[in-house]
């Protein structure tokens, strides 16, 4: 929740950070887009490190890191600041506590219902965007930018003894088994160092047709998603007219939505095969973001349309790509090479987060953007019904160092 809720936070202050320093939108995208590729590239790593040391501990520091770089940003007076800041540090921070976090948690408590936990892990995302925005969009406009980082660094650092004192690693350090399962169930840790663990994650990853297709369609998930609605919908509302208060609302409104559909999502992983339901998520996805441009001047009731479709799928799609990436790589090895594929999802966010101010900046404004984004999600929807399905029976070799078998695809 907090970790959704700090990153969506660079939507509410680019208009700001513009109005105060003439910066324009490509330039505070730069700074999106750097907070945008670490908090997907630190997954994999985290996932990894999470096996070695836990998840607390983890957890702990991803706050700290948070916290210590949205307070430092009230400072800062020149854009390298600010790719440092919130680019890298708060970047560096909110990536160790992003869906790789979820997946984990997911694996190592529950066998059975884990799309539909998943799901609801998932879904706290859109919780922490639904409380934050609006909040942290009053404040940019009535108090100024400065103290909605430093309320963002507080809400890190409140949580900071939450998790160290209640969060445990695993269900044996209360002496329990994961839910459902059984000894076969029983997942040994990974030892050895966390970076090679990661890489060879990767290496196992890359052989596979399927890590592509998974990666190619989370990269247009994370293109038409963080990168594009959670950056740019705020400012592009504010271009014809909107407050920024009432805009920011608009995204913390698809984010009750997203609650809604991400744990209908998670409850329909468990009982249908992933593959359709991410086509149609993306399928549907798609077609919202073409009708977009054409909202913005129409009566209300076309723009709530959008927000309620949208929002049905903002997330919806990780909770299938989890199960897919479970069933391709195997029990043992699949967060840290589902790291990898958020990793993807995360390139494509911040690719559109760039590319999206820069169309912005050189056109005027946001159409071409919202268009090219309908069209690649229709294409994903065409790239996940190519993804293998399961063969019982046979397993695929084991990547030394990663951890499990995994089944075989076909």
């Amino acid at each position: 929740m907090g970790a959704a809720g700090f990153r969506a936070t660079p939507g509410v202050l680019i208009v700001p950070l513009q109005n105060e320093f003439g910066w324009n939108r490509a330039v505070i995208s730069i700074a999106v887009s750097i907070n945008l590729i670490l908090f997907g590239l630190t997954g994999p790593f985290a996932a990894a490190l999470m096996d070695r040391f836990g998840v607390r501990a983890v957890t702990v520091g991803a706050l700290i890191t948070v916290a210590t770089g949205a307070l430092l940003t009230t400072v800062m007076n020149a854009p390298w600041q600010l790719y440092l800041l919130w680019g890298v540090v708060v970047g560096l921070g909110t990536g160790c506590m992003a869906s790789v976090l979820a997946a984990t948690v997911a694996n190592r408590w529950f066998v059975h219902r884990r799309g539909l936990v998943l799901g609801a892990l998932t879904a706290a995302g859109a919780t922490g965007q639904l409380i934050f925005l609006p909040g942290l969009g009053y404040l940019a406009q009535s108090a100024g930018w400065r103290l909605a980082a430093i309320t963002v660094a507080l809400a890190a650092l409140v949580v900071v003894p939450v998790v160290a004192l209640f969060m445990r690693n695993r269900p044996a350090d209360l002496g329990l088994r994961a839910y459902g399962a059984t000894e076969a169930d029983s997942m040994p840790s990974n030892t050895g160092s966390p970076i090679l663990n990661a890489l060879r994650g990767l290496r196992l990853g890359v052989r596979s047709r399927d890590f592509w297709l998974l990666g190619g369609s989370f990269f247009i998930c994370g293109a038409s998603t963080n990168g594009l609605i959670g950056t740019h919908l705020i400012p592009a509302s504010m271009d014809h007219g909107m407050a920024e208060v009432t805009a920011a609302s608009l995204l913390a409104v698809i984010g009750v939505f997203d609650v809604i559909g991400t744990l209908a999502s998670g409850y329909l992983t468990d009982r249908i095969d992933s593959r359709w339901l991410l086509f149609f998520y993306y399928g549907l996805r798609g077609l919202s973001l073409l009708f977009l441009p054409y909202v913005f001047g129409s009566p209300q009731f076309a723009l709530i349309l959008f927000i309620v479709f949208y929002g049905l799928d903002w997330v919806a799609t990780v909770p299938p790509t989890v199960q897919l990436a479970r069933r391709v790589f195997g029990q043992q090895n699949f967060a840290i090479v589902y790291g990898w594929i958020f990793a993807a999802h995360q390139l494509g966010a911040a690719s559109i987060a760039f590319a999206a101010g820069a169309v912005r900046t050189f056109f005027g404004d946001y159409q071409l953007a919202f268009m090219s984004s309908g069209l690649l999600c229709l294409l994903a929807a065409g790239l996940v019904l190519r993804i293998a399905r399961a063969r019982p029976g046979r397993v695929e070799a084991r990547e030394p160092g990663v951890g499990a078998e995994a089944p075989a695809y076909s």
